[in-house]
């Protein structure tokens, strides 16, 4: 229930909404304004990826393929754990967590 009296960081926590912080890879830094880390409201990664669509227009098709997947070619990190490993798009998120973006890296 919103409260005019508490701050909207409260609220966000009484509406299960987290503030995590987003590592951006390089090359994907032309859409944040050359930002390499950024803070956002979100609960579970599939949020976060609209919310950084919200905040920096067209980043999400570069996130992600036309099913809304992640791409194939980027790996999601919360706090150094590969979201494939978690619940893929539904991670959930808690407050302070760290959501690294990595691009993956093929060679021989």
């Amino acid at each position: 229930m919103f409260s005019p009296f508490l701050p909207l960081s409260c609220f966000d926590l009484l509406v299960g909404k987290m503030s995590v912080k987003v590592l951006i890879p390089t090359p994907l830094q032309k859409f944040t304004q050359d930002q390499a880390v950024v803070e956002c409201d979100a609960s579970n990664i599939q949020e976060l990826i609209d919310v950084l669509e919200s905040k920096f227009p067209g980043i999400k098709s570069r996130l992600c393929d036309e099913n809304g997947n992640p791409r194939r070619f980027l790996n999601f990190y919360v706090n150094s754990e590969d979201i494939r490993f978690l619940n893929n798009t539904a991670t959930p998120l808690s407050d302070g967590d760290e959501v690294s973006i990595v691009p993956a890296v093929a060679g021989g």
